[in-house]
This record gives structure tokens, sequence and C-alpha cells, in this order.
């Protein structure tokens, strides 16, 4: 029987964002989010847990902590609460640029037994005093037009690549195979099938091309003596990460200083990468969601130490499966909150991820981190380049978010603090396109209508959109 008029108008006003999906559809899309991201997730815990010379049984833990916090931040950024959540595909997980001032205060902890409880105390004051600062951070997005938005999704995509590059010459630099013939054919190998099932399949599988070219790449691998199961058959069936494992929060001034600086580095991070998804999934990032999105993600960073994880922001590399699946439910996301949260509760299960080679994984980051680039293009195509002032702001842009890149080094001089930040050329990139617009877009100048090429360029706000 055909639906009434008013139920087929309810369903066609449904954006993509708030579509619910079928079960096996939200199923296999939310564990290819997880698949994106979770070298990303458990590498922190990992170098930060070596340097506090943890157990192994204490270093398993500490990763499966890491992520169930990160599972429980997804669900506050897709599902929100409260004005709390930006309600977008958005993933969550510990954010890397707090890894250098973790091993910092781990090398400053006079015993090592209380490096944890310090790193703990700094990140719940320095995800309180985000939360509180978060109206008033959000009030950038006014000054995210095209050419500045456009500029920082790209950078964000080329930030990433050298990530999938890594890791498709294998999981350790130091190894005898690093680079070797067999990990990068592995590589090529992955990033060929997910090709090919995004050029001649259609429908379900080709979104999930992506999940099936890593299944299909780890099973490619086994021949090679490249995958491991060890850590399927040495992992617990069940565990859970008990509230301050590692002792109660302590709370140092320097410590704290050291995670606030990281904090506003990753609001800023995460606010170019709403921006950025916002583009991708039609659904631009106005001042509020941005605020509720910070909201969640300071909020989720607060949290993390209770349940012995670290910092949390967006995942930048997830954008890329999003623009490249156009699967743009954020229920779909939500879901791989729950395999997070599943796998930080069953290590057994979160070990089934870890079998995936880091060559293979590199070959699907190729397409991944590509897509998100490619999507920074196509927005500055719109972001009027005819005028020599905007084609300045990218290339200036460009160049300084390049830099930790191309010149790892290139801020060996500065002191640690400086460094968090201009090591992160998102960041750098980011601030950079900020100022250049204000200065040829905005200050001392008066510009008509046909000058402004987007609402925000000009000031004005977007309506909200929830």
């Amino acid at each position: 029987m055909p639906a009434h008029p008013d139920e087929q108008s309810v369903e066609q006003s449904v954006h993509p964002v708030d579509e619910r999906l079928p079960a096996l559809k939200m199923a296999t899309s939310g564990l290819q989010h997880v698949a994106a991201m979770y070298a990303g997730v458990v590498a922190p815990p990992l170098i930060v847990g070596a340097a506090a010379g943890l157990s192994a049984t204490d270093l398993t833990f500490l990763t499966g902590a890491c992520l169930f916090t990160a599972g429980l931040a997804t669900f506050l950024q897709t599902l929100g609460i409260w004005r709390i959540g930006a309600r977008l595909p958005f993933v969550n997980g510990v954010t890397f640029a707090g890894v250098a001032p973790m091993t910092a205060i781990v090398a400053s902890a006079e015993d090592r037994s209380d490096a944890l409880p310090m790193i703990f105390g700094a990140v719940i004051v320095a995800g309180l005093l985000g939360f509180l600062a978060a109206p008033v951070f959000c009030k950038a997005v006014r000054y995210f037009p095209p050419v500045v938005t456009g500029t920082v999704i790209t950078l964000i995509g080329v930030s990433l690549l050298p990530v999938a590059f890594n890791w498709a010459q294998g999981p350790d630099p130091a190894a005898h195979d690093y680079g070797s013939a067999t990990n990068l054919t592995l590589a090529g190998a992955t990033l060929l099938l997910v090709l090919l099932l995004r050029r001649f399949t259609r429908g379900f599988v080709k979104q999930i091309a992506v999940l099936l070219g890593l299944i299909a790449g780890t099973l490619i691998a086994i021949p090679f003596g490249v995958t491991d199961f060890a850590p399927v058959t040495k992992a617990a069936v069940v565990g859970f990460p008990t509230p301050f494992h590692f002792g109660a929060p302590q709370f140092h001034v320097a410590a704290i200083l050291s995670m606030c600086v990281v904090m506003v580095v990753s609001m800023t991070e995460s606010t170019a990468d709403m921006l950025a998804l916002g583009e991708i999934v039609d659904r631009p990032a106005d001042e509020r969601t941005i605020a509720a999105g910070l909201r969640a993600d300071t909020l989720g960073s607060a949290l993390s130490p209770v349940f012995n994880g670290f910092m949390c922001s967006a995942f930048a590399q997830n954008i890329g499966l999003v623009a490249m699946t156009r699967i743009r439910s954020r229920f779909v996301v939500a879901v791989g909150g729950g395999f997070l949260v599943l796998m930080g509760l069953c290590p057994m299960a979160a070990s089934l991820i870890a079998v995936v080679p880091r060559p293979v994984l590199g070959g699907a980051g190729v397409v991944l981190f590509g897509s998100v680039a490619a999507s920074g293009i196509q927005t500055l195509v719109r972001a009027g380049l005819e005028r020599d002032s905007n084609v300045l702001i990218v290339a200036v842009s460009l160049a300084v978010g390049i830099i930790p890149i191309t010149a790892p080094d290139f801020y060996h001089a500065f002191p640690d603090t400086a460094k968090i930040v201009l090591d992160s050329g998102i960041s750098t990139g980011c601030v950079t396109a900020v100022l250049l617009n204000l200065v040829f877009n905005h200050l001392g100048r008066s510009r008509d209508a046909s000058d402004v090429t987007h609402p925000m360029e000009s000031g004005e706000e977007l309506a909200p959109v929830h």
C-alpha cells in the first residue's frame, strides 16, 4: 500500500545526516569507521604507556580504556545530549597532539607510578576549562569562508597522507622489513582492491569497499607471514576499565598548562574538522553546531581520565571515509562508537582489528585521506580564486601548513610548548588562513555584495541547524 502523502513528505524531509539505515548496513559501515581509526586510537596509549614503564598487562588495559572512552566520546558527538554534541557523523578518539607533552610529563615525574595520575589530573582540568570556553571559541566560525575552509580541508588530507605512507611501509621503522617490497605490494594490492570495488560494484558493496578491501588485504597477507593472530589468542574475553585504575588524579601546574595548550590545539583542529565535515555532508556547521561539538570534545576529555583514558578529539581520517562512501548518517558513526565501547569491554574483540596488517591499512588510507584533500579542492573551486587576495591566502596557508610534513625539524629551535602548536600543520595552516582572510578581506576595506563569496565571509551567521 503506498505511503500517505504526508508520510512521504516527512520521509523526504529527513536529512541524510539524521537517516537511520538498515541494521546490516549500519553495522558494517560502523565497523568500517572503527577499522579506519583503530591504529590512531591505540598508538598514543602504547607510546605513553611504554614511556611510563607499564607492564604488558597494564599496557593492554590502558589501550582498552582508550577504546572505551573513544566510544563514549563518539556517542556524545553523534547522538548528543542537551547542547552537547555536533550531531554529525563525527568520530572521537585520543588526540595524537597530546603524545609529546604526555611523554614529557612522564619524564618529569620523580616516580613513574605518578606519571599517569599527573596526566589524568591535567586532562581533567584542561577538559573542564575547554568546556567553559566552547561558547567563546566557536565565534571564530564567521571567519571561515570557503577560501579558509577549503584550505584547511585540503591540509587535513595532505597532513594525513604521510600517516598512510608510513603504514604502507610497516608497523615499525626500526624493523628490517620496513619499506620492503612485500609490505608495499600488500599496500598496493589493498589500494587496487578498493579501487576495483568502487569502480565495478554498486550499492551496498560499493559503500563498504574499504572494509572489504581491509578483509581481503588481511587474507592476502597471511601467506606472507605478515598477519599476526597472536593478539587474539592472548587477549582476555571480558575486561572493564576500572575507574582510576592507576591511582587518583594529581594536579600539577606545569602538567596542567601543557595539556591546556594541547586542548587549544585540539579545539582548533576540531573546529576545522567540523567545518570540513559540514561541507561534505551538506549541513554547514554554524556557531551553535561548533559550540556543541566542542562541548562534546572537551566534556569527553574531562570524563575520559575517570576510566583511564586520555584527551579526546575529532578524527580527521574518518571524514575521508564519509566523503568517499557518501554514507552521511550520524547513527552509523554512533554504531561505530558502540563497537569501540564493546572493544574496550572485550579485549579479544579489540584484538581482531589489530590483526589487520599495517601495510593493508596504509593502502586503504591512501584512498581515505586523499578523499579529504579532494573535498578541500572542491571547496576551493567555489572560493573566489579569481581574486588575487584569495589566491595569496591559499598559497601562503598551504605552504605554512605543509612545513611540518616536508621539514619536520623546521621548528627545532623553538620551546617545546610552542612546538605543540607549530608541529601541527592543520593548526598553523588554519590560523594562517584565518589571519590572512582578516587582513585581505575584512580589515580596513569596504566591500560590496560582489566581493562576498560566502555568508560567513561577511560576518553573517548561518541559521541554526538544530
